[in-house]
Formats: structure tokens, sequence, C-alpha cells
């Protein structure tokens, strides 16, 4: 007959339960420090706690990807390393799934997206940002209406394009009639129908869209005539005629000064005889002290006004 022996254990002293109990006590009162502490933290901080985690888990990732690429460039293997880091990368979410392009007002955005949803579903680390920026305002392939842009990375899917248009300035009539509109610089940037031009200052004549910046200051010599000018045609590569919203014509000498001098004298001329809008449908002032006139049916004649009324302001200075 077998007995079972019974192994009693001694109950815990008053002083061992005492410290169990005081132990709880200094665990819990830490436990609500560090809880209060956090929530502190949380109050202050400007980041949510899901973006606090999407933080915590880049660093993650990226430690381990620096670490498979420390590994692979060690082995002698950098394409490997860029894979490595590719491939992780992808796997946390970094990789192209958005574009965004701002600063668009006139160009079509579908030209932009074209060329940057090339990169869609590309791992960030590989996407090339300069060479897409390269890719818009390259002067033979790039985008025409571009004239500068920047290309960043949104972590951790977008790509942000910020774009800098150029300013339509004027209509340049091609050879065989067709419209282009043009910067101030001359850069055409689109096409345009006929009914486009209207309103807009129209540029003509063999390599005239080169001579816009010269065009430009000619014109803001006499700011009284300039809302008057329709047209602007370079004749032989050397001077510009003018011609007004009323059709009539103004020949300028050869010479960015010399035709600045005789855009103002007409400017004067025309205060105080209102020759825009009257009887004569041509004004020559290539000769330097004459002004002649065509009037219908009267063929070319010698201006009535004296030609001290014609003289340059450096003249009337003498």
């Amino acid at each position: 007959m077998s007995t079972k022996a019974t192994v009693k254990r001694k109950a815990p002293t008053a002083r061992k339960a005492s410290a169990a109990r005081g132990k709880a006590r200094t665990v819990k009162r830490a436990k609500a420090r560090t809880s209060s502490f956090m929530d502190a933290v949380m109050e202050v901080s400007p980041f949510t706690e899901a973006q606090l985690h999407r933080v915590f888990l880049a660093v993650i990732i990226g430690g381990a990807a620096v670490l498979a690429w420390t590994v692979a460039a060690m082995a002698g293997l950098p394409a490997m390393a860029r894979q490595q880091l590719a491939a992780v990368s992808k796997q946390a979410g970094f990789e192209v799934r958005r574009v965004d392009v701002r600063g668009v007002e006139h160009l079509n955005e579908l030209k932009i997206y074209e060329r940057a949803l090339a990169q869609r579903d590309r791992a960030m680390p590989l996407v090339d940002v300069e060479a897409l920026r390269q890719s818009l305002i390259d002067p033979v392939n790039g985008i025409s209406w571009i004239k500068d842009a920047r290309v960043s990375r949104q972590l951790p899917d977008t790509l942000v394009i910020d774009v800098v248009e150029r300013k339509p300035h004027a209509v340049l009539r091609k050879p065989g009639g067709s419209f282009v509109l043009i910067d101030e610089a001359g850069h055409e940037l689109e096409r345009v129908p006929a009914g486009r031009a209207k309103g807009e200052l129209i540029v003509s004549g063999p390599a005239a869209g080169r001579q816009m910046a010269a065009l430009t200051s000619l014109l803001e010599a006499a700011p009284a005539i300039k809302p008057q000018v329709r047209e602007a045609e370079w004749i032989g590569n050397r001077r510009w005629n003018l011609k007004f919203k009323t059709g009539q014509i103004l020949a300028l000498p050869e010479g960015g000064k010399e035709a600045s001098g005789a855009l103002v004298a007409f400017a004067r001329l025309d205060g105080t005889n209102r020759l825009i809008g009257g009887k004569v449908v041509a004004f020559d002032m290539r000769s330097p002290d004459r002004v002649y006139l065509r009037i219908p049916d009267r063929g070319k004649q010698e201006a009535a006004l004296n030609a001290g009324a014609a003289r340059r302001p450096e003249e009337e200075a003498e």
C-alpha cells in the first residue's frame, strides 16, 4: 500500500509580502509616468500617430536598405546593391504611384504626364529626377511651354513637378500664313489659328523672332504709341515697319537708337497733329530730317510739317 507524500510550502512572511506589494506599486507608477509622458509628447507633436508609425517604419526600412547596400557594395556588386535597395523600397511602398503637376496655366498637362508616368511603379531610389527635369526643359526635345522645372520626391509614392511656364508675348506670322505664339525672347510656343492672333501683336519677316528683345525696347521708348501698334515687320534684316490698328504704316530707319528716336519724334507729332487715324496711309521716317507722307490719290509728298518738328530729342538739346 503506497502513500503520497504532500509537501507544503511555507507561507510567505509578512515582510516578503509587503516587499512584493511595494514593487508592484513602483512598476505601476513607472508605467503611468511613461504613458503620461508619451501622451504629452503626442499632444505637442505636429504628427499623428499614423504618421509617426510611418516615420519609424521608414527608419527601419532605411536601415535595412543601407545594410543591404553595404553588404552588396562590400561584395563589389553596386548594381546588385541598387536593385536590393529598390526591392526593399518597393516592398515598403516607396514606389511612384502618383504625379503631382504644379504651376501649369497654358500648356497641356497631359504632355507632362506622358513623360512622368514612364516612372510609374518604379522604386523611388531608381527615379532619376534630374533626367526627368532635363527631358521637360530640353530646348530641342523638351516641352516648348516650359521655361524651367523642378522635380522632387514626396515620399512614399508621389513625384512632384513644379513648372515655370513661358509667357506668350506676341504672334509670329510664318511663311505660308500660319501663326505661332512666341514669348518675349522669340521662343516658339505653339501654333494657333488666325482667329487666336486677333488682338495680339503680330510679328513678321525673316528672323523676326530673334529680334523680339529689340522690338520690345523700341516700343517701350514711346508708351503712347505702343498700344496702337498691331503689327511689326522686320524688313531686310535691318529695320522695322510698324502697322497701326488703323491700317497706317510707319517706316522706321535702321539702327536701334535711330529707330527709337524716330518713334519718339512720331509720337510727339501725333500728339500735336493727330496723325494716327487721319488721311495719311503711310509715314516714312527713314530720312534723318524729313517726314514723308503718302496720301491716297496724291502719291508721295513731303510732309507739310517742317523738318524741325521731326528732330530727334538729342538734336533739340543742341
